[in-house]
């Protein structure tokens, strides 16, 4: 167990350096324009709006499950009598 834990200790630390360094360059590819926040607010956007137009659906298809229900369960109020 030992000679495992030694022979893998140099390629962690190896691995470990390759990654550390990839991360320091990646910066250099890393171009940002006028047009990067144009691109980051289209990606938000339906991302915010997604949400909000389900649940617009969502309310709107279950009032009218609510409208129906309600009729259903008095059928007098449905045939349009008058109580007093």
């Amino acid at each position: 167990m030992y000679r495992i834990f030694c022979k893998a200790i140099p390629w962690l630390a190896l691995l470990w350096a390759e990654v550390a360094h990839a991360e320091v360059d990646s910066y250099r590819y890393l171009h940002v324009t006028i047009e990067t926040p144009w691109f980051i607010f289209l990606v938000l956007l339906p991302m915010v709006l997604a949400p909000l137009v389900l649940m617009g659906v969502l309310v709107w298809r279950y009032a009218e499950h609510r409208k129906d229900a309600e009729v259903a369960e008095d059928p007098d109020d449905a045939a349009g009598s008058d109580k007093e």
